[in-house]
């Protein structure tokens, strides 16, 4: 078995509908209504959510968004690139690893509504991180996106945008 097999075994992982393998490790027990129309939160929130994610160098998390913050946190194996469109239509990639001397961090914030993806940067790799959410995380928020859509919004980054989407 390898590496990313045991660690999906390990620690009780399951497939992500954005790609990868995830599994929920934390979820608030405090509550936090909302009834917004400015930040689209309806209902009740939990104040933070924290999950595994592990994508190997086969896969690919694909471009989404949520309405909340998001702080990834990296745990082990290779480096991930964490490709990033935010609302003025600029396109950047933060390295999250630990060579901190090539200019990886070992943590990011992908802010609210901006479009993000991730992918391995080494053949035959992997990486772990930890993705934490405030508020938390709830499939209401999570926007998967769409190949065409995207193209039509940013057809400057059409090279990664077709690399990180599923038809």
């Amino acid at each position: 078995m390898n590496k990313p097999e045991s660690i999906i075994r390990d620690l009780e992982l399951v497939s992500h509908p954005e790609g990868g393998w995830f599994r929920e490790t934390y979820r608030s027990s405090l509550q936090v209504p909302f009834n917004s129309s400015e930040n689209e939160f309806f209902g009740n929130r939990a104040v933070s959510t924290c999950i595994y994610f592990l994508l190997t160098s086969g896969s690919f998390s694909a471009f989404h968004r949520i309405r909340q913050d998001e702080i990834w946190h990296f745990y082990d194996g290779y480096p991930l690139a964490l490709h990033m469109i935010n609302s003025a239509g600029e396109h950047s990639v933060s390295i999250i690893g630990r060579d901190f001397e090539r200019g990886e961090v070992p943590q990011f914030v992908v802010p609210a509504g901006n479009w993000f993806a991730a992918e391995v940067n080494a053949a035959n790799g992997f990486s772990l991180v930890g993705c934490t959410v405030a508020p938390g995380f709830d499939f209401k928020d999570f926007e998967l996106g769409d190949r065409k859509e995207l193209l039509a919004h940013y057809p400057t980054h059409n090279n990664v945008i077709e690399k990180l989407t599923r038809e």
